[in-house]
């Protein structure tokens, strides 16, 4: 009898690391995966990070995740985005090597104590008086365990369509996952379908790289891992242009020959990242996208067309990739796909990602309606150490949105659920100035280290860095400047630094020395607390407010629907939730806060 403490199924971004940090923390883990070669595939863009993306790769990194330490270490161009803007939305992003990364990811697996991975379909849950007791795989075989984590990505009941033809498959070429729905659907689950999608790959050397616009990684890359001092290379270019009013033409002429309009596809796609079917149609006044070229690695010619993706015939595609200027000779390797696929309305599940209504059974990733490797990532993070918590008998981790994008993240699905494949932005955090990405390892650090997920050695060098911040803060208060120039008195270094011409390294002017152990990302660091400290100061009030209403709890158990005092909606929304405060409660569509005061005297009422 195979038995272990958490079995995972799936080993994309979500099942990496939720089996990581299981092992980790010392569980007996289990991860099947469809095709061990398939472990950590980049199915779409080979790219990490980008707004908000990027800050929660950092968070991933600080809680002692392995998306970041893989992008790194396989990243072949880095940038860092939006530095025009203001530092809240500054996001690192890379490209990545395809086929490293996947490797890379594998490594991890096989090297990992306490982790066990086999290839192998899973095609039931077995379960016990309200309970998960393990999994049942396509040759039979049965593995026991408390806890199960599915992270399937879009393998439950996948359907790829490319025109009017559609193939059962998970993502191109691996088959789908066709039982295991059945299987969900017994136990309870609602299941919905989603649709996402790729575009075309090329072979980059047919590319006329005379009309495109080149983009090159920075002078000075910076990646997502925090003291791992992994060298960062530019090795590749990636490239700009756009479609035309011949492409948008060529669509609507062929709209209907599209797997989305042609009304082959049932599921919502998503409208932050859409096909270009969608952006013809929906936004027909613009007579032009943006379309990216990026290398999909280094030891290969092939290169992603971000922006044109689609579910056309093949021919069309060909035609679409010739109207495109730098691209009119440019031969597909792989045609462009949609792909619909059940997932789990996430408003079933609780804060740990455990479904509400089944002990022990835990879901992370696509399956929860989510869309990007980061966000998956995120989750099987969340799932599998809230599962090994659970096994100890411990509290749980509940990610604060006021204090991580992971918080925003998790606290969204499950509270407000979503109707469309979720992506995280900038916009949807409160407090992104003070979550930003160079201060995610001082924000989610120390709580990595306490549960065993950070080693020691980046510990050390995490706290030998802190020491120095505050030694600089200390400094920059309790100095004056020496040299005086343009001053008509010396005036502390603080509040030179905080004018908005000067730099860290400006203040040299002033008689400033600055330490060797000060790096550069510890001088943007300190310059963006000060600089904006009257600002960070006043989310900390408003995070300060956030947190009186998430203290505020509410009993699991309350049967809301006998509350006759809140509206019949909320009282349905309420009771279908089960939020844990009254700050989880006011977040809730349809509650609004006459529901909320009313919940409130209530309680009030129910104390006395």
């Amino acid at each position: 009898m195979y038995k272990y403490d958490v079995i995972v199924v799936g080993a994309g971004h979500a099942g990496i690391e939720a089996a990581m940090a299981s092992a980790k923390m010392g569980a007996k883990t289990l991860i099947f995966v469809i095709k061990i070669e398939s472990i950590g595939r980049m199915s779409c863009n080979p790219s990490i990070g980008g707004p908000a993306k990027g800050h929660l790769a950092r968070e991933i990194d600080a809680m002692g995740g392995v998306l970041a330490k893989a992008a790194d270490s396989t990243g072949i161009q880095f940038r860092m985005l939006n530095q025009k803007k203001g530092p809240a939305v500054w996001a690192p992003r890379s490209q990545n090597d395809r086929d490293k990364y996947s490797q890379y990811m594998r490594y991890e697996l096989e090297s990992q104590t306490n982790l066990d991975i086999i290839e192998a379909l899973i095609d039931d849950i077995l379960y016990e008086n309200g309970e998960v007791i393990g999994v049942k795989s396509n040759l039979g075989e049965p593995y026991f365990a408390p806890k199960i984590i599915l992270a399937n990505g879009t393998f439950l009941r996948g359907i790829v369509h490319v025109g009017n033809v559609n193939i059962s498959s998970g993502r191109s070429g691996e088959p789908a996952s066709e039982k295991l729905s059945a299987s969900l659907i017994k136990l309870g689950l609602n299941l919905q379908r989603f649709k996402t999608g790729t575009p075309p790959r090329i072979d980059i050397r047919t590319m006329n790289f005379n009309i495109v616009e080149k983009q090159q990684g920075d002078d000075n890359p910076q990646g997502f891992s925090f003291y791992r001092d992994i060298e960062l290379k530019n090795s590749v270019s990636c490239y700009l242009t756009f479609t035309t009013p011949q492409t948008h033409q060529l669509i609507q002429r062929n709209i209907k020959k599209s797997s989305l309009y042609g009304g082959f596809i049932q599921g919502t796609g998503p409208r932050y990242c859409p096909s270009i079917e969608d952006k013809v149609v929906k936004f027909a006044s613009k007579d032009r996208h943006q379309v990216f070229i990026e290398p999909e690695g280094e030891s290969t010619f092939e290169a992603y067309v971000n922006g044109v993706s689609n579910s056309l015939p093949p021919d069309i595609q060909s035609q679409i990739i010739a109207s495109i200027p730098g691209l009119e000779k440019a031969k597909i390797i792989r045609y462009g796909y949609a792909i619909e696929y059940d997932y789990i309305v996430p408003d079933n599940l609780k804060l740990t990602l455990e479904y509400k209504k089944i002990k022990g059974l835990y879901c992370a990733g696509q399956i929860n309606g989510t869309s990007g490797y980061e966000e998956a990532a995120a989750q099987g993070l969340t799932a599998g150490i809230n599962a090994v918590l659970s096994l100890q008998n411990k509290e749980p981790l509940l990610f604060d949105r006021s204090q991580s994008y992971l918080g925003v993240l998790i606290d969204d699905l499950v509270t407000k659920g979503t109707t469309e494949p979720y992506r995280l932005f900038t916009s949807r955090a409160e407090y992104r100035l003070f979550l930003r990405q160079d201060n995610a390892a001082k924000r989610l650090m120390p709580l990595g280290y306490k549960l065993g997920l950070v080693e020691n050695v980046r510990w050390e060098k995490f706290q030998k860095e802190n020491e120095i911040f505050e030694r600089e803060i200390a400094k920059l208060k309790n100095t004056n400047s020496t040299i005086n120039e343009g001053l008509t008195q010396p005036l502390r270094y603080i509040h030179l630094l905080k004018r908005p011409e000067n730099t860290y390294d400006d203040l040299t002017k002033f008689g400033y020395i600055i330490p060797a152990d000060l790096t550069e990302s510890l001088k943007s660091r300190i310059t963006l607390e000060v600089k904006y400290e009257g600002y960070i100061k006043r989310q900390l009030m408003g995070i300060k407010k956030f947190e009186k209403m998430e203290h505020f709890k509410i009993p699991e158990n309350l049967n809301y629907m006998s509350i006759n005092s809140i509206a019949y909606e909320a009282r349905e929304r309420l009771n279908k939730i089960k939020p844990i405060s009254f700050g989880q409660a006011s977040r809730i569509s349809g509650v609004n806060q006459t529901d909320i005061n009313a919940l409130m005297v209530y309680l009030k009422k129910q104390s006395l």
